[in-house]
């Protein structure tokens, strides 16, 4: 009997076994097609074995309906990535593979062959004469075609012939229809780099010759690098050599959308195939990616956290732009922190990785302390761009118009009157954040999130932020029926609507998800910004990343407050990026920048030492401060978050959990719990959501402590009912 055992997309954690007829061969890596129950379902072999010597009875098996593949998806090195990142994170191995591949692949649909039909003559049709086809013109003038060359089977009809015209002929003997092996696109021949590039400077030179120097094995190399120090181009100079040894290039960037200038700035250098990978492709357009990839006919392949699974036949560096940024971590589902396992699959692979950031992660720095990476740093700005001049308005007591101070609306308008941009940041979309009865006091709140509803004034409705719960405000206050309903709070759709007051001949630009939902919004939008007339640009974080305004000579951060109290001790880390990614933003030519930051605490610790000292010092400070804490990167954490309708159930199981988990380490002392406590957003759409955190020095105790428990959590009846995940390396609490 010969068994297989297959890993399905299901939150179990085990696979499953079944046997499989001696007339098919499956193989591991590969997709079959499995009953389920009362469904059919696509899963990825794990293993196989021959089981005459096991006590296995056949008749409890099911058999493998289909064998979908003939040879693995994942080549042996990715595979180790996916088993070992499904140990790591806790996350069953059948949505760890699953999550992997195209979804067309999910789906079961089979690879097609890297083929066409190709209609070929034969001895007899070359010999024959001609002319015992004169009635049968069609198939004359075939014949007469196919003596000069083959001829692929999609392409007849350009030649007016039809399918039944060429089965005449293959009916006669005069021609046979094969399959033809179409080879591989080979772009290493036709490679050309364009000569035409920037002086370097002395940091510059010196990042690219160490990471070329060591180009052929793993290193992980930080590129530390203020705005505007040339981080791109370095990018560019030490792909060369990869490209020129035909090796693939895999480059992950936060959001596609927002990393235009960078993608533009390597298809100017290179003529090679880059390919894109991100959410807006259509499911269709993936899968092409990933067989491009794959096949090798990708050079260069760019995309956001879930390309980093792309199989690529030669890959030969991996470069992680702004990796500090926190969308490289998976929130929902399976947990995975891409910059982690970027870092991982390089060393399995043995090629360098490069983490590029104007502000690396804490965990990075710590990282470079411990041996582990090794730091270029770039401090100056390329060219002629200068330092930004940086200033503070203490906004206590000021009069406010759209949360403008009047000290930034004269600035405004000098930085206009001299032709320039201004950029004016506020991570708050809609109108404003909340809506109240001026009359009995009544807020509008989302019942489903305990969260107040946003108003949109454009569209006349209230959404919630979090479970896009929509409400129309046409009938008024649903208490007292009054009309009186005020907005209290200022977001960018107010903003734009003062701007238009205050400057009506200057163009207002909006970017936020609200303005950029269509297709190529973002494009166009950052298209007007270029064409360097003076204008007003609003936005979310969206504008912070990546993005190379040459005219844009103000900025300023309207209302930072809210990141100086935060309970979430990694707060201060991300306004400081924040700040540092949104001031770089100024002055990034020969134009002198200038960054404005209104907040009502001027004196507040971490505005002093970012403004005096920056974001290094900031850093260095930090780390120190979560060391004394024992916080981490010092310290690791993992965290078991519990959501079901039921507050009750959410306790009860995660007291449980903890009450088991300290059992299983009563002789630890180092072990600490916190909870079970509220998340920082306790509610999302109906579903209580509650936290139970372990630290432990030790990521190998800490990892061996769930293991040993995870048996038991899994038989605790309320898992049944209450949705429990695992989170290792939590970056939201």
């Amino acid at each position: 009997m010969f068994i297989v055992q297959v890993a399905l997309p299901i939150p179990i954690h085990r696979l499953f076994t079944y046997i499989y007829p001696k007339d098919i061969q499956p193989v591991i890596g590969g997709r079959v097609k499995v009953p389920f129950g009362n469904r059919k379902m696509i899963g990825i072999i794990v293993s196989l074995y021959d089981n005459n010597n096991s006590n296995i009875q056949e008749k409890r098996l099911k058999t493998i309906e289909e064998i979908l593949d003939k040879e693995s998806l994942f080549d042996q090195s990715l595979w180790n990535i996916l088993k070992w990142a499904s140990d790591y994170y806790h996350s069953p191995l059948g949505e760890v593979l699953n999550h992997a591949i195209p979804t067309l692949l999910r789906q079961g649909k089979l690879i097609s062959k890297h083929s066409k039909l190709l209609w070929q003559i034969t001895k007899k049709g070359i010999c024959i004469n001609i002319e015992n086809l004169k009635n049968a013109p069609k198939q004359q003038q075939a014949l007469n075609l196919l003596r000069k060359k083959s001829l692929f089977f999609n392409d007849i009809n350009q030649y007016n012939i039809t399918n039944q015209v060429m089965k005449s002929l293959c009916i006669k003997g005069l021609c046979t229809l094969k399959e033809y092996n179409l080879p591989t696109q080979n772009w290493c021949n036709n490679l050309t780099i364009q000569h035409e590039k920037p002086i370097l400077n002395k940091e510059q030179i010196t990042a690219i010759e160490s990471i070329r120097k060591e180009d052929k094995h793993y290193v992980a190399w930080l590129l530390a690098g203020i705005t505007s120090s040339g981080k791109t181009e370095v990018y560019l100079q030490i792909l060369e050599n990869i490209l020129i040894r035909s090796q693939q290039a895999l480059i992950l960037v936060p959001e596609i959308g927002l990393t235009i200038q960078i993608i533009n700035a390597f298809r100017k250098r290179f003529n090679v195939p880059i390919d894109l990978l991100h959410s807006s492709l259509n499911n269709n357009e993936r899968l092409s990616v990933w067989l491009r990839a794959k096949r090798g006919e990708s050079a260069i392949v760019i995309g956001t956290r879930s390309a980093l699974f792309t199989p690529l036949a030669r890959l030969g560096i991996i470069i992680i732009d702004e990796e500090h940024d926190n969308s490289y971590k998976q929130q929902e589902g399976w947990k995975y922190q891409a910059r982690d396992l970027a870092v991982f699959r390089a060393c399995q692979e043995n090629i360098p990785i490069v983490l590029g950031s104007a502000t690396p992660a804490l965990e990075t720095l710590h990282n470079v302390i411990k041996g582990k990476y090794r730091q270029l740093s770039l401090m100056k700005r390329v060219g002629n761009a200068k330092l930004v001049l940086q200033q503070v308005i203490d906004l206590k007591g000021l009069a406010l118009i759209g949360g403008l101070s009047q000290v930034l609306i004269k600035k405004i308008q000098s930085h206009l009157y001299a032709k320039n941009q201004v950029l004016l940041f506020l991570n708050r979309r809609g109108f404003s954040p909340l809506v109240l009865c001026h009359d009995c006091s009544w807020i509008a709140e989302c019942h489903n999130c305990q969260r107040r509803f946003t108003l949109h004034q454009c569209k006349n409705q209230i959404i919630c932020h979090y479970c896009n719960n929509t409400k129309s405000i046409h009938n008024g206050c649903p208490n007292c029926n009054s009309k009186n309903l005020i907005p209290v709070g200022v977001g960018t759709e107010q903003i734009e609507q003062k701007l238009n007051k205050l400057f009506p001949n200057i163009k207002i630009i909006r970017i936020d998800q609200d303005t950029t939902r269509k297709k190529n919004a973002l494009g166009k939008y950052i298209a007007k910004i270029n064409n360097g007339e003076p204008c007003i640009l609003i936005g979310t974080q969206m504008i912070t990343k990546g993005h190379h305004f040459p005219d844009v000579t103000l900025v300023s951060l309207l209302n930072v407050d809210g990141a100086l109290f935060s309970s979430d001790f990694r707060a201060t880390e991300r306004f400081a990026q924040l700040y540092i990614q949104v001031a770089g933003r100024a002055g990034r030519a020969e134009k002198q920048g200038e960054v404005l930051l209104q907040t009502h605490y001027p004196n507040h610790p971490l505005l002093k030492i970012l403004l005096n000292r920056g974001y290094f010092s900031f850093a260095e400070k930090t780390l120190m401060e979560r060391k004394s804490v024992l916080l981490p990167p010092w310290t690791n954490h993992a965290i078991f978050r519990a959501e079901y309708f039921d507050n009750i159930k959410v306790i009860q199981l995660l007291q449980k959990l903890r009450n088991l988990l300290e059992n299983n380490s009563l002789n630890d002392k180092l072990i600490w719990f916190m909870g079970p406590s509220p998340c920082l957003q306790p509610k999302i759409n109906k579903r209580w959501r509650w936290n139970l955190l372990i630290q432990h020095p030790s990521r190998k105790k800490l990892q061996e402590l769930i293991n040993k428990s995870l048996p038991s959590i899994n038989i605790i009846p309320e898992t049944r009912k209450v949705k429990l995940t695992i989170d290792i390396d939590p970056t939201e609490i």
